[in-house]
């Protein structure tokens, strides 16, 4: 997965995307449930680590690869969709993309 570029990118939407799903499922609830406000706030900081990471792993496959607008627009647009990018993880694989 690590040898392509797109590859590169599909790791880092997982991680993304993975982040964004323990801030909404986990953290939240912690934080109003079980009031521990705490992970919210180590968690946030995180996922905003991983969220301006992601916003640059684009940048830079966009460069490599050549992607065509439509590619770069979604590929932001579903890091604020719960599960978004496993629905463009998928629309990934089935486009061949070779660099």
């Amino acid at each position: 997965m690590l040898k392509t570029d797109i590859g590169r990118f599909r790791l880092m939407g997982f991680i993304e995307g993975a982040s964004l799903l323990v801030l909404l499922f986990i953290a939240m609830p912690l934080k109003y449930i079980a009031d521990i406000p705490e992970a919210v706030s180590v968690v946030g900081a995180l996922h905003g680590f991983f969220f301006i990471l992601y916003l640059l792993v684009i940048g830079y496959t966009t460069i490599k690869v050549r992607w065509a607008f439509k590619w770069i627009f979604g590929s932001i647009l579903v890091a604020f969709v719960p599960f978004g990018n496993l629905m463009l993880d998928s629309r990934l694989k089935k486009t061949n993309f070779t660099v």
